[in-house]
């Protein structure tokens, strides 16, 4: 037995185009009743039930939001689309977060009202809606994920490891906002999980069947970026021997996540706000538009707020990206989970590596616990992955940080280490200088010299140790410099790439990038 044709009501106070709605839906199967102001909408609410509601933002008396809102009160099934006239983003971003389910821009192209009403009908019990069409074989399998990979909406939000009450927010808000249109500005430090989050949130929404296209905005040369995110037509610059599909024509009904929003240039972000307003993306090399129908998801680990009044991010792309925002917590913040993110991690661990893993045991808690693990979930899987490695037997062998690595930490004021990073595969040999008024002299309250004419005592873990050394040098030196990465390079004696590299692999945050040569490098 066939499920019965959607009903759909529109709301529009101009007879023409609530003809042309009318029409247009009527043509794709569905049912549909129309009404031409508040008070209509309210009797036909009344009297009937719809799967969805599509109405104008501006009505004779009165307004969609009204609407909106009636739905949310009496907790009706209805989703909601609001058409707002040309220009009028903030109406289209107040009522998304108002709880519309997407909206519709004025003149409304009839391509993408189709689309939109599909996308709002399904799942509601409606007649299935025309899928979106599909790119062909250029579309991005590398960067393109099925919904379905990841064992569905249950197993995504499994991969959210915890019950701490950090955590269970971030599942409740992902559950909440996963089943409307409205775009998710994912914010957390590096390591947190981010992408798991952005594959929760498709995998839990009603394009859970369509492609998770996944970006690193960071990653992408400059000069690239306009033909990776909307295509490319042949002959449009040197090398381009054929059509191309971007990232925008890749993600057609489903979602397309954009990690490290924040690393995008100005001029970048001004046609991303274009694409992403009228839903429609002109490929490099080409006089016409295409429509493509994506949800957005973006990430950082920034504090875009501040680069928005330092003028390094678009206000207006910014107010479009943060609708909705979900916040993931630190691992500091959530330590209670601990246990469950190891079990977890040791069976991804044992699944990859063929072998199985030693046993978890308190002790070996107690030694991850003792570690500051401002690398998040990412430091805490490469220090089980090196646990799993070193150790023999039926135990897992973690080792505390070192005491003495410790005690530097815990002192206000400690001297120079002896120690100065070097390019990599060279030997670590010169002291470092903390500027012109460091002192020269051995601290009395450090470690004295041993016999041999060592500093310290002979660390357990010399990698780790080494490792720490390099972290405080290179934090130190950074917030000196203000963070300049350039001029921080250039005091230790290395390159640009070299300090990125230490940065990433050491996980130190850096808050404010105010060197405008960085990206250059």
């Amino acid at each position: 037995m066939n499920a019965p044709a959607a009903s759909i009501l529109v709301v529009d106070d101009e007879p023409d185009l609530r003809t042309l709605y009318e029409l247009t839906l009527l043509r794709e199967g569905y049912r549909v009743e129309t009404a031409s102001s508040v008070q209509e909408a309210r009797e036909q609410l009344k009297a009937h039930r719809f799967d969805a509601v599509i109405t104008d933002m501006r009505l004779p008396d009165g307004f969609g939001m009204e609407l909106l809102q009636d739905l949310r009160d009496q907790q009706r099934r209805e989703r909601c689309v609001v058409m707002t006239a040309y220009g009028s983003a903030e109406n289209a971003v107040e009522a998304l977060r108002a709880g519309a389910f997407d909206y519709l821009t004025k003149p409304v192209d009839l391509k993408q009202f189709r689309s939109v009403v599909a996308s709002a009908i399904q799942g509601t019990g409606g007649v299935p809606p025309p899928r979106a069409a599909r790119s062909s074989g250029s579309s991005r399998s590398a960067n393109a994920t099925a919904g379905t990979e990841f064992g569905g909406a249950n197993s995504a939000m499994d991969r959210l490891v915890g019950e701490s009450d950090a955590i269970r927010n971030v599942k409740q808000r992902v559950a909440k906002v996963s089943r409307g249109m409205a775009p998710v500005l994912i914010h957390g430090e590096s390591g947190t999980g981010k992408e798991l989050v952005a594959q929760a949130l498709h995998a839990s929404s009603q394009r859970a069947d369509g492609p998770l296209v996944a970006v690193n905005c960071g990653a992408i040369p400059e000069n690239l970026l306009e033909a990776e995110f909307f295509g490319a037509r042949k002959g449009s610059y040197t090398g381009a021997s054929q059509d191309r599909d971007g990232y925008f024509q890749a993600a057609r009904g489903g979602t397309l996540f954009l990690d490290e929003i924040g690393d995008l240039p100005l001029a970048m972000q001004s046609k991303l706000l274009r694409a992403i307003q009228e839903r429609s993306v002109r490929p490099l090399g080409s006089t016409q538009e295409e429509t493509v129908d994506v949800r957005i998801v973006s990430a950082t680990h920034r504090d875009l707020a501040a680069d928005v009044q330092a003028g390094r991010f678009r206000q207006d792309l910014y107010y479009r990206l943060n609708v909705i925002e979900i916040v993931i917590p630190p691992l500091r913040e959530r330590r209670e989970d601990l246990p469950a993110l190891c079990a977890a991690l040791l069976t991804r661990i044992a699944n990859e590596s063929g072998m199985p893993v030693p046993q978890l045991t308190d002790r070996a808690l107690n030694a991850i616990a003792a570690h500051p693990l401002t690398g998040n979930v990412r430091e805490l899987e490469n220090l089980l992955h090196r646990a799993v490695a070193l150790s023999d037997g039926d135990e897992l062998q973690v080792d505390t940080p070192s005491g003495a690595v410790d005690a530097q930490m815990a002192r206000p004021a400690s001297p120079a280490p002896a120690f100065a990073l070097a390019p990599e595969g060279s030997a670590v040999s010169a002291p470092f200088s903390a500027g012109p008024h460091a002192s020269t002299s051995a601290d009395s309250q450090g470690p004295q010299p041993l016999a041999n004419g060592c500093t310290v005592p002979v660390p357990s873990d010399l990698q780790a140790w080494l490792d720490q050394q390099e972290r405080e040098i290179l934090i130190r030196a950074l917030k000196e410099s203000g963070f300049n990465r350039t001029a921080t390079a250039a005091r230790l004696g290395i390159s640009l790439r070299q300090i990125r590299y230490r940065i990433a692999r050491l996980n130190i945050a850096v808050p404010n990038d105010q060197d405008p040569h960085d990206d250059l490098g």
